[in-house]
């Protein structure tokens, strides 16, 4: 590792676990700057709704990539690292360490490993896989590849039509292009720095309850109120259709709350998911830095 130009560091995990106070600690310990990995917090007028640090915080150190996007942008994991990867290179020359921090899985995964190399989908091909019954589908998969056949779940379809979408796009068997990939991203990660923040489910729901209590008492009914000609992404973030049915009076403020808490512990149960595949990151139990 070159020390005049120092590696990132990862603080990840579900939301409401207390990844921008132990992103902030790992900063000021690493001489860093920290850098947004949150797919929402991307978004300007979603601070609230998407529990972006607070201006206290952002006073602390140095924050990139937080309210860089206007509502009506459109955005994914490919432009995020656009967007990412020259703000960290400027880190890394300054002789800074990025502290990258977030709980979106996918757009993490494109800026430590890159996208994965294999095709992307083709409409016009899933519309006639779609077209297709599933046993006909199965048994075509099993002729062109029988070990990814093997490895996956036939009774689903999405599953079973990604793996021979792969096939035929590609002219090569999806086990042999994402056994390729996967010995790819374990050198990639043998590389890596980082933690996830682990809570025990019962500690998570009630910072998850007490958060949103916060943040409807705090301005988000009129932070949602306040939102126009957002994009499909911006809608998407947890809070802003709950509130709009407060809003619309199909709901009371007392639903809005419980929708929203049941949204989020469903969000975080998925994101600790997607974080235990990644073996690289050394889990911390809460929020406590650990020396490194």
């Amino acid at each position: 590792m070159n020390p005049e130009r120092p590696e990132p560091y990862y603080i990840c995990g579900p939301t409401a676990s207390g990844k921008s106070a132990l992103a902030l600690a790992m900063a000021n310990e690493l001489d860093g700057e920290i850098v947004n990995a949150d797919a929402f917090q991307l978004y300007r007028g979603l601070e609230l709704i998407s529990a972006a640090p607070s201006p206290e915080e952002r006073a602390q150190v140095p924050h990139h990539l937080y309210g860089v996007l206007e509502p009506g942008a459109a955005a994914d994991a490919g432009s995020f690292l656009r967007l990412a990867r020259p703000v960290i290179e400027d880190i890394q020359a300054r002789g800074k360490t990025p502290v990258v921090t977030g709980g979106s899985g996918l757009y993490l995964k494109f800026l430590t490993h890159g996208p994965a190399s294999l095709p992307t989908a083709d409409a016009t091909l899933r519309a006639q896989l779609d077209a297709r019954p599933l046993a006909d589908l199965v048994a075509e998969l099993e002729s062109l590849d029988p070990v990814e056949a093997a490895r996956t779940a036939l009774k689903n379809r999405r599953f079973v039509s990604r793996a021979l979408e792969i096939c035929l796009l590609s002219g090569q068997k999806a086990s042999e292009l994402r056994d390729r990939w996967e010995a790819q991203t374990a050198k990639v990660s043998a590389q890596l720095r980082g933690l996830v923040i682990q809570r025990s489910r019962p500690d998570l729901h009630a910072r998850i309850a007490r958060r949103t209590r916060a943040i409807l008492d705090c301005g988000a009914i009129a932070e949602v109120a306040a939102l126009t000609n957002a994009s499909a992404n911006y809608e998407k973030a947890i809070g802003v259709r709950e509130i709009r049915a407060l809003l619309a009076g199909e709901i009371t403020r007392a639903t809005c709350e419980d929708l929203i808490n049941a949204a989020t512990r469903q969000y975080a149960k998925r994101q600790e998911s997607w974080f235990r595949r990644e073996t690289w990151l050394q889990a911390v139990a809460g929020a406590q830095p650990s020396r490194l």
